[in-house]
């Protein structure tokens, strides 16, 4: 399960140019995944189980203007994650840490705990290293330097039922 943070329209469509340029370029791209919880996110928590968690704590936290910044890679061995990074500013960290102050501490080594996160938007899945050069000169072609996007809502993604149930914000898209 996780909690994602969400955009509006423009800032989703904006995210989506370059999951279409690179779709176009005939590379991995997240506009490959056609599910209707496919959407450009920023995961602000991972947990294997999660209590109910009250949206009202987060409603102040936004919407909440953000920069994405240069693009990151992740991962080991043949291929990549090629993400776009978010530069943390200070309201983006505190929201960060109310979710996981909300949650509750968990026992399991946590890539999304304060101080181990990095906030990112994922643009491509195994991304061949072969391929590396040709997808970052693809995202700097469809935009790639900074762009400034508003997050507008939080949810609650559960990959075990294929569920998404709002936590808090107003957004433009549904679902959130």
């Amino acid at each position: 399960m996780s909690i994602e943070l969400t955009f509006d329209e423009s800032s989703d469509a904006a995210v989506r140019r370059e999951w279409d340029a690179l779709l176009a370029a005939g590379l991995p791209s997240q506009a490959q995944h056609t599910g209707a919880s496919n959407r450009p996110h920023v995961t602000m928590l991972v947990r294997s189980s999660l209590n109910e968690i009250d949206g009202s704590t987060f409603e102040d936290g936004l919407p909440l203007g953000l920069t994405l910044g240069a693009p990151v890679l992740f991962g080991l061995g043949r291929s990549r994650v090629l993400a776009r990074s978010v530069v943390p500013s200070a309201a983006l960290l505190r929201l960060h840490a109310a979710i996981h102050a909300e949650a509750g501490s968990i026992g399991e080594g946590d890539h999304t705990a304060p101080g181990a996160w990095t906030p990112h938007v994922t643009l491509a899945r195994r991304v061949p290293l072969e391929h590396l050069s040709e997808a970052l000169t693809v995202v700097a072609a469809a935009g790639g330097g900074e762009l400034s996007v508003r997050a507008t809502c939080l949810r609650r993604w559960d990959a075990a039922d294929r569920t998404i149930t709002h936590i808090a914000g107003r957004g433009t898209l549904e679902p959130c």
